[in-house]
């Protein structure tokens, strides 16, 4: 049994488990509060769409066996509710195959959304949060001690996520070689935090800094994980260091968080002063040392295809290699982008627009709008349609799916879009006409910080979507959620109301000359390719 039990680990175990059910709560808890908008029966993105064109053995999960809204809120909140019990301390207090089962079912609930979440759900941290889920099963309870092929599969799963991203920046941007890329990243990272405009504004010297001790991390250091210890323990507490610095940087949803807690399994507790032994463990069941065997040897052979991605020339990023998201591999922003498009959606109540007409902005709660609001820290909760609206900055390519669908819903006053806002300028009645502008913006300096107040400058670029209306909307294909329609003149013209432009077949129009809002602040390019879009 000295090969497999590890008993000094319990610690260890303890905080893996308890603290990675609670990040499986914030994502049950996100999953329902925001899915009747993305990928409800009336979402922008809907299952039941999905379920009909991709089959089962493609996406494999409840909802293809039946979807409905009010079955997907039971799955997100029975799912929510059993990952806070597991992580009061639920899977303790149950013999140890039924603890291995409540995992299980956390994983094979969270499984269900993740594979009907479409583009919603398409990052890396899903995968992650999934493949981190199948191996907590198996590292037993209080039962038993922990296992040592499990804890070293932690490791491995650690080492695949902060090699990957080192990898890939090695291989991609070269501001990752000359050691410039912080000069951008913290002013045009997908969700900027409240400490970001004080990073981007460290001197020169200390980006440059940064990013070699982010070469140190990500490319030396997971190789001390997988050394014995006390090795490991020094090197699980630099990649603990380091995501908390990305903590404190942005907004990079449960992905930093749950890095941290999968660190925690390379560390043992004595080496660094904390508890060893708790108490004494009995023998573990055969079953249970078979079914871990089992395990490590399915994990050793699914591990061939990201090794041999890690090692490619032309790796690529947060890739799963099978529908159940079991070993998959890892990395984010082998790009940075140099400047910061954001896409403005304004609103006017006005049947006729004419060149005086008033627009009034939407306010959502991540993403940069108002030029004086300081950006918010969300993270480990996880802003969907801010994200995708990053994206939809970066190319309309990434937003066509969904974009059009969001501004239909936006003119029907539907209450659960409504709801991923932070501000509604129409509180009262939809409004006739929503149109969309592309805007540069860029972090404000110390002075006029103090003068003006504002943490953000902003130039209008050009036209992101022409002025539309539902009738507009609906001729091309993009209606409103049945029976949430309003009433009022604009629903029941016959063509598009005077001033309104007929919706382009892609939806989104083409560049217009800029114009600035803040005078002196320079345009520039369009920004690169995107650190870590979602694949």
């Amino acid at each position: 049994m000295d090969w497999f039990a590890a008993p000094d680990y319990w610690l260890s175990r303890l905080l893996v488990q308890r603290l990675l059910a609670g990040l499986y709560l914030i994502g049950f808890l996100n999953a329902a509060a925001q899915f009747r908008a993305l990928i409800g029966t009336d979402g922008m993105l809907p299952v039941p769409h999905f379920t009909a064109r991709v089959p089962f053995r493609r996406a494999p999960g409840l909802f293809h066996l039946h979807y409905s809204d009010r079955f997907f809120a039971a799955v997100a909140w029975s799912g929510a509710a059993l990952a806070a019990a597991v992580a009061a301390g639920l899977g303790d207090a149950v013999p140890l195959w039924a603890s291995i089962l409540l995992w299980a079912v956390l994983w094979g609930l969270y499984l269900s959304i993740v594979n009907v979440g479409q583009t919603w759900y398409s990052f890396g941290w899903e995968s992650l949060l999934l493949e981190a889920g199948s191996l907590a099963a198996f590292l037993g309870n209080a039962d038993t001690a922990p296992p040592t092929p499990v804890l070293w599969l932690m490791r491995w799963l650690v080492f695949r996520v902060e090699f990957g991203a080192g990898l890939i920046k090695l291989r991609g941007d070269s501001c990752w070689r000359d050691l410039t890329c912080l000069r951008y990243h913290h002013e045009t990272q997908p969700m900027p935090g409240p400490l970001s405009w004080f990073f981007h504004h460290l001197p020169d010297p200390l980006h440059r800094v940064e990013v070699a001790a982010n070469h140190v991390v990500q490319l030396l250091v997971p190789i001390g994980l997988l050394l014995p210890q006390p090795v490991a323990s020094y090197a699980a507490c630099a990649v603990v260091a380091t995501q908390l610095w990305l903590i404190a940087s942005g907004n990079f949803a449960w992905l930093n968080w749950l890095t941290v807690v999968l660190a925690l399994a390379a560390v043992e507790p004595a080496r660094l002063g904390l508890p060893g032994h708790a108490r004494g463990h009995p023998d573990a069941p055969v079953w249970y040392q078979a079914v871990v065997a089992a395990v490590t040897a399915a994990v050793l052979v699914l591990s061939y295809w990201p090794v041999r991605n890690l090692l490619s020339p032309g790796q690529v990023m947060n890739r799963s290699f099978n529908r159940l998201h079991l070993v998959n591999t890892y990395g984010a922003f082998g790009s940075v982008n140099r400047l910061r498009q954001e896409v403005v959606v304004e609103g006017t109540d006005e049947a006729v627009l004419t060149p005086h007409t008033v627009w009034r902005e939407y306010g959502f709660k991540g993403k940069p709008g108002d030029v004086r609001r300081l950006p918010r820290q969300y993270a480990p909760y996880h802003l969907r349609l801010d994200w995708l609206m990053w994206f939809a900055g970066i190319s309309p390519g990434y937003a066509r799916p969904w974009f059009l669908p969001f501004v239909a819903r936006l003119l029907s006053g539907d209450r659960a879009t409504l709801r991923l806002l932070r501000h509604n300028p129409f509180p009262d009645a939809p409004p006739t006409h929503v149109r969309a502008t592309l805007y540069l913006y860029r972090f404000t300096g110390w002075r006029e910080l103090r003068e003006t107040g504002a943490w953000w400058h902003r130039t209008a670029l050009h036209e992101y979507l022409a002025p539309v209306d539902l009738p507009a909307l609906g001729r091309a294909g993009h209606r409103p959620p049945p029976g949430r329609r309003t009433t009022g003149p604009v629903l029941g013209a016959r063509g598009p109301a005077r001033g309104t432009r007929t919706v382009p077949l892609d939806g989104l129009r083409r560049p217009r000359p800029p114009r600035t809002e803040h005078p002196g602040h320079p345009s520039g390019p369009a920004p690169g390719h995107p650190g870590g879009p979602p694949e």
